[in-house]
């Protein structure tokens, strides 16, 4: 299920698994373009990828306005660290950590986010450094179409989850992104993409609890590569 209702379930997502992520090179043109003082291509920038922004923030914070604000703010300080960003260098890893950062110093500020104990910094399926709590401080997301009772308890559960577990459902159920979108994306390799989802869906099936798996449509037991 998507935030904003598109989808009903977790596993059935509409792009084609392995296919590439076609914003990966236009975005990249695009940004290299600002850097050399083209305005207009930053505008298409925006424009192509506002979207994509918004929905990403909008699976850490919840909230719609905060999301669109948030987006709003990344892109900004994307244009104004454009003399940065590097020749050769893919725009969408480049992007990504600044909308990460955007959103996690708004929760920060508001109380809302802390650093997994020291126990649960490493997770065996990837080796990936710390992860972060989210405390979940609305019930649902902002959007009176999320407020009926089914989806409240996928909201629930999703918000009980850890912030790159969010991130990487995110990016694949409510994006709708293919496993080489999100490894392009996120700058790690299909592989990881794969274990990530896996064990991600796995904790949200658990939070969910059994008697919710089938109507959900998640499937503790699947593996990545689904």
């Amino acid at each position: 299920m998507s935030l904003d209702g598109r989808k009903s379930a977790l596993n059935k997502p509409g792009e084609p698994e392995y296919g590439a992520d076609p914003m990966a090179t236009l975005s990249t043109e695009l940004m290299l373009r600002t850097k050399r003082g083209d305005k207009a291509a930053f505008d298409e920038l925006v424009e192509q990828l506002r979207g994509r922004a918004f929905r990403v923030a909008q699976g850490w914070v919840g909230s719609r306005e905060d999301a669109l604000e948030l987006a709003q703010e990344a892109f900004l300080k994307t244009y104004k660290a454009r003399e940065s960003f590097k020749e050769g260098e893919p725009f969408l890893p480049w992007f990504h950590r600044i909308l990460r950062n955007t959103c996690f110093s708004h929760l920060r500020a508001k109380g809302v986010v802390k650093e997994k104990s020291t126990a649960e910094m490493l997770r065996p399926e990837d080796d990936a450094p710390a992860d972060w709590e989210i405390a979940d401080t609305s019930q649902s997301p902002s959007d009176p179409a999320e407020r009926d009772e089914r989806k409240q308890l996928f909201w629930q559960a999703y918000k009980r989850l850890g912030a790159r577990d969010q991130e990487i459902l995110a990016l694949r159920h409510f994006e709708e992104l293919s496993y080489q979108a999100i490894a392009d994306q996120l700058a790690i390799p299909i592989g990881t993409v794969m274990s990530r989802l896996y064990h991600a869906r796995r904790r949200l099936a658990r939070e969910l609890g059994d008697h919710l798996e089938t109507d959900f449509g998640i499937q503790a037991g699947r593996g990545g590569g689904e």
